[in-house]
């Protein structure tokens, strides 16, 4: 009899595999980062066509094949259409996947990870509030969440409404992170700490990043 195991998560990439199939990597809570295989989802009609695309979030039913798992049904509960349907969401969300993937490991407690991306998301989805502040909430708050956070840089010559905000972001559950709007001059100061902390503690190249730095530039 088969054994199977029931996780919820979101889909972090997809990539083709044969010549109908997908591998996708799944951030959950249960098990961390997981690799999954899900036989005929680029087939037409197939059932697991749009829930084994990035930004899908819901519960997925495995079972474990010799090196991976594989996908035996998905219920979606989020797809995120409106970053598919807005180019410039869409490469905000994609480079908020691609640190997540960078960050996150198997068998690892992601809850956390997991719960930030959800709401970043959300935020990103959400008119009232500034793509540059979900940016900069979201990478404050993965080196929070990863233990890496250094305190607050330039404390005594940016602002105190600056100092507040990321103080608020660091101490906050992530359900609580998108709940406050900042003026033109302490975003600047913000986003720009933000940018300063990616460049000096996580140091990698995003290359979603570049696409959407880039795609800013031609504005």
């Amino acid at each position: 009899m088969q054994d199977f195991v029931t996780v919820t998560g979101m889909v972090l990439k997809s990539m083709p595999m044969a010549e109908y199939d997908r591998r996708i990597t799944i951030l959950t809570k249960e098990r961390g980062k997981i690799g999954a295989f899900a036989k005929g989802a680029r087939r037409p009609g197939s059932r697991y066509m749009a829930s084994t695309n990035p930004f899908s979030f819901g519960t997925f039913k495995l079972y474990e094949g010799k090196s991976s798992y594989n996908i035996a049904d998905v219920q979606v509960q989020n797809y995120f259409e409106q970053l598919r349907e807005d180019f410039e969401s869409a490469y905000y969300g994609m480079y908020f996947l691609e640190m997540a993937d960078y960050y996150t490991r198997e068998n690892n407690d992601e809850v956390q990870v997991l719960g930030l991306l959800y709401q970043s998301l959300r935020a990103l989805t959400h008119p009232s509030f500034r793509k540059e502040l979900v940016q900069a909430v979201f990478e404050i708050k993965m080196l929070a969440v990863n233990g890496e956070f250094p305190g607050i840089l330039h404390r005594d010559e940016i602002l105190p409404d600056t100092s507040y905000a990321i103080d608020y972001v660091v101490k906050s559950p992530v359900t609580k992170l998108y709940t406050f709007s900042l003026s033109d001059e302490v975003l600047a100061q913000f986003a720009a700490l933000a940018e300063e902390y990616r460049e000096k503690y996580i140091g990698r190249h995003f290359k979603s990043l570049e696409i959407m730095e880039n795609c800013r530039l031609k504005k």
